[in-house]
């Protein structure tokens, strides 16, 4: 009987909660399908939302006089990445879901590109001039929000886009990571505010974007 109920308990862990709900967003096609078979939504494949950023991305990494290294943190099906890799001296992309990142690896392919799957809140980051979170943060828990900003640190930029509210709003409210974001409480992830308090030496906006839910704001920190 003993056994048994530890056999129960066992089955009852989920030690990759953040993982297996990923999981299910693509299997399940959550953020819909677009007649892919993995697909990030459409905050990755509607024009009037990636187009602009592409183009600021591009504009940013063309400013340095030699080429930087990027980490990609929160690749998802690369749609958008893949405009950035010939603009990088390297370009690392990772996501929480093996089976996404199998088939970036077998889509995409360049001397300066490599693909790792990682949980960006649990594991070692690779090393890279600039991070790249591009509606990320807002799909997870606090939490996990703090365990990932405690590795910035160790860039030297890093740009992060998020959707917040077009009004007013209580930033940082909590919620379960999962395929939904702060939206929802009528919220939105800030950085530089409690209780994440990231330390930064700039803080740039680089581009905002206004759609039916809100404003997609991506901004660009340098870290030392």
């Amino acid at each position: 009987m003993k056994g048994r109920q530890e056999k129960s308990k066992s089955r009852k862990k989920t030690p990759w909660p953040t993982k297996d709900t990923m999981q299910q967003v693509y299997e399940k096609k959550l953020w819909g399908s677009g007649g892919e078979d993995f697909y990030s939504g459409e905050g990755s494949h509607k024009l009037e939302i990636v187009k602009p950023y592409i183009n600021t991305l591009i504009a940013f990494l063309t400013s340095f006089e030699n080429p930087i290294s990027v980490c990609d943190l929160g690749c998802g099906d690369f749609n958008v990445g893949k405009e950035l890799v010939g603009y990088t001296k390297n370009y690392i992309a990772v996501d929480i879901v093996p089976e996404l990142i199998e088939r970036n690896k077998e889509n995409y392919k360049a001397l300066n590109l490599e693909f790792l799957s990682l949980d960006i809140a649990k594991d070692t980051l690779p090393v890279a001039d600039c991070a790249i979170l591009r509606q990320v943060l807002q799909h997870i828990s606090n939490d996990e929000v703090k365990q990932v900003v405690a590795k910035l640190v160790n860039y030297k930029y890093v740009i992060v886009t998020e959707h917040l509210p077009n009004t007013d709003f209580t930033p940082n409210l909590d919620i379960i990571s999962g395929q939904g974001t702060r939206l929802k409480k009528q919220s939105g992830i800030k950085l530089l505010l409690a209780p994440f308090n990231l330390k930064v030496v700039e803080e740039h906006e680089l581009l905002t974007v206004v759609d039916a839910h809100g404003i997609i704001v991506t901004t660009l920190y340098r870290m030392n």
